[in-house]
């Protein structure tokens, strides 16, 4: 099926007439709802923000008009909740070479968990991230868009994936993290 002047005019002016993607779909014959809203789409026709059909043919309508019925007794319906509305999620996506946003600050970690740290990356092996191993410490250090960027490279701790320093940073105790908070 191709879109002939002829087909489009009709699209058009049963669009303008508010009749739905189905109905012009099945008035043109050999053509799908959804080619017809791709063509409408692509025609740049109005979005009709009332939406749906609301003004069907004559013969349509006719049919479509409900007899009228007797008022039907009052049930009960589901409580409405309404919806709370979410704060939309923001990732931001830093390009490489750009500094990473700040870190978790320091007093978030106990001051004797960042001393060991310290002192265990003047001693760490420094390594890349070709040279990691099940047994080498993954603990990343500085920025990773930059030259002097090095994994800690120590002994891990069994079955933890850092040292023993940096998994002092790392998992620290749920009571611990909760008493910081207050």
């Amino acid at each position: 099926m191709s879109w002939t002047d002829e087909r489009v005019e009709i699209l058009k002016k049963m669009w303008g007439e508010g009749q739905s993607a189905s109905v012009i779909a099945k008035e043109l014959g050999g053509v799908t709802r959804n080619a017809v809203i791709g063509k409408v789409h692509r025609l740049g026709l109005s979005n009709r923000a009332g939406g749906g059909s609301k003004t069907a043919a004559p013969k349509e309508k006719a049919k479509a008009e409900p007899k009228p019925k007797a008022a039907a007794p009052a049930q009960p319906s589901k409580p409405v909740v309404p919806e709370t509305p979410r704060a939309p999620a923001i990732r931001k996506i830093i390009p490489a070479g750009q500094p990473l946003p700040p870190q978790p600050s320091a007093n978030e970690i106990s001051p004797e968990a960042l001393a060991k740290v310290s002192e265990v990356e003047k001693t760490s092996k420094k390594i890349s991230l070709l040279e990691l191993t099940e047994r080498t410490c993954k603990w990343p250090v500085g920025d990773p868009a930059t030259d002097d960027f090095w994994f800690c490279g120590l002994a891990v701790q069994t079955g933890k994936p850092y040292c023993e320093a940096h998994v002092g940073v790392a998992f620290q105790p749920m009571s611990s993290r909760r008493d910081r908070r207050r």
